[in-house]
């Protein structure tokens, strides 16, 4: 069973940056796409980013285009979401996917399996 674990979340000042990672566990096939998604209270989720399974082709929200990146490691096991120039806006707890295949995808409903969520907190 494929579980998806979601480290580095927690609080920044605005204008800071944090960085995300995302490993899928117990996954052996790494040919699927992965990507972020965001919610905070009273709105609907909302894409950030997606990558490809090679690397090679990524997808950015408009709300986070120029500020946020996305890559992921050779091995193709850990996603990373490099978030910087942070603002209160950007608070929410963010959330990340694997992809039925393996191009990147803004529709969630493109996606399988989902993480438990952490909390990035940008204090003005």
């Amino acid at each position: 069973q494929v579980r998806m674990v979601e480290t580095g979340g927690g609080l920044v000042q605005a204008g800071g940056s944090l960085t995300l990672s995302c490993a899928a566990s117990g996954r052996t096939d790494r040919r699927y796409a992965m990507g972020w998604f965001r919610q905070s209270p009273g709105k609907e989720r909302e894409f950030v980013a997606a990558i490809g399974w090679s690397g090679a082709s990524t997808r950015i929200g408009d709300a986070v285009k120029g500020r946020f990146t996305i890559s992921r490691d050779t091995a193709r096991i850990t996603v990373f979401l490099r978030m910087s120039s942070l603002k209160p806006e950007d608070t929410a707890v963010y959330y990340c996917a694997e992809a039925f295949g393996g191009s990147p995808s803004e529709d969630s409903s493109a996606y399988s399996n989902w993480g438990q969520g952490v909390l990035v907190t940008v204090s003005s």
